[in-house]
């Protein structure tokens, strides 16, 4: 897709979108750095941001969206990421259920769609289990058909969200294949534990567990054995959402890398005068700018209907693994004080590690680039 420069309604946007970050959401972000963020705090967070556009930014306005591009989207959440990359995993997390529910029955859609739209309401997508990660095609949950319900049984494991969820979709195998089922926990009950990690525990990532969850059949989405189409579908959107987690984390540690450059003095200069700072800095500008024109192109195209599978792991595996260097340039710039937690960079650094796992690792990505290059699987 040819690069195209913001429109005057999109730059107004985003600068709105920023000063609110900066005024109402960065200074919870800083309470609560490295500790959990209580579920009702997250979610009157999550209702101010769906003020702006997420997650209801790429909904169709007759759905009760905004009926904007996944482009202004990208650029929303970049700029969340960029203030708190927790506070984004939640909201991205919670883009999931209106994006599957436009495939959903009108019940489903009338029963859940403003809430989930309004930021009212936390979601999860269950695909992980504890023997099955990225091959999606081995998911051991069970969903039985018994007259007019399922009886889903299995564990979910890396559930971000998880602890949080009001509702999760669940990847469940059934008679055809497999297929997606809404779980509200209320009426239908699964339970959770959270994961500790070594960043990103201000949000929830869990467990969860599913012994005999009794669903109706309406809370199919889409058609039964169409699960693992429609998971590849959404993995074109996500890989490209969790590419920009890694340009938010980059942006931020570049801003922060630019002002202790020019204000830390060594050998009677600012540290920026010096050449292997500078190359450092220009570094990080590069990664980020090519991370963030690849994850533009994968809004760009599906914006544009097409398919791009092969784009956006591209652009998941480019930029997630370009924020691990860049991050760890911005600590190493800062020296002794990269590794203290008076400065961001290190929780950057920590936070920019775990990013290249989820919705299929560097290694995935690369085997599926590959294969579409190719026409070879090298999957085993």
């Amino acid at each position: 897709m040819p690069y195209q420069l913001p429109t005057e309604d999109q730059t107004l946007a985003v600068e709105s979108f920023r000063k609110f970050l900066q005024s109402e959401i960065k200074p919870v972000a800083r309470e609560y750095r490295d500790r959990f963020i209580p579920k009702e705090k997250m979610r009157e967070l999550t209702q101010r941001i769906a003020e702006f556009g997420l997650p209801g930014c790429s909904i169709p306005a007759e759905l009760g969206g905004m009926g904007l591009t996944f482009t202004m989207q990208g650029m929303l959440f970049e700029e969340l990421v960029a203030c708190s990359c927790d506070i984004a995993l939640a909201v991205m997390i919670n883009l999931g259920l209106p994006l599957l529910l436009t495939g959903a029955s009108q019940e489903l859609r009338d029963r859940y769609m403003a809430d989930a739209l309004a930021g009212k309401i936390f979601s999860s997508v269950a695909i992980s289990e504890p023997d099955v990660g990225s091959n999606v095609a081995e998911i051991k949950t069970r969903a039985v058909r018994d007259g007019d319900h399922y009886i889903i049984n299995g564990e979910k494991t890396w559930i971000s969200n998880g602890e949080y969820s009001d509702v999760v979709v669940v990847t469940c195998r059934t008679e055809t294949g497999l297929s997606h089922i809404l779980v509200d926990r209320h009426e239908h009950g699964y339970e959770s534990r959270n994961i500790d990690k070594i960043a990103l525990g201000s949000q929830s990532t869990a467990q969860l567990f599913f012994q005999d969850v009794r669903v109706p059949v309406t809370n199919l989405i889409g058609n039964e054995g169409e699960g693992l189409k429609n998971t590849m579908k959404l993995f074109e959107v996500a890989r490209g959402h969790v590419g920009t987690l890694s340009i938010g984390l980059m942006r931020a540690s570049l801003e922060e890398s630019i002002a202790y450059a020019k204000d830390r003095k060594q050998f009677g200069k600012p540290i920026a005068a010096h050449q292997l700072v500078a190359a450092k800095i220009a570094n990080m500008a590069m990664l980020l700018d090519a991370s963030r024109l690849m994850c533009h192109r994968v809004f760009g195209l599906i914006d544009a209907g097409v398919r791009c599978d092969m784009e956006a792991s591209m652009a998941k595996a480019f930029a997630t693994e370009a924020a691990v260097r860049a991050c760890r340039d911005a600590v190493q710039l800062h020296g002794g004080n990269g590794i203290t937690k008076e400065f961001n960079v290190e929780r950057y650094l920590r936070e920019a590690i775990i990013i290249p796992i989820p919705d299929g690792t560097t290694e995935i990505q690369q085997l599926a680039i590959s294969r579409a290059l190719t026409g070879i699987s090298a999957f085993a």
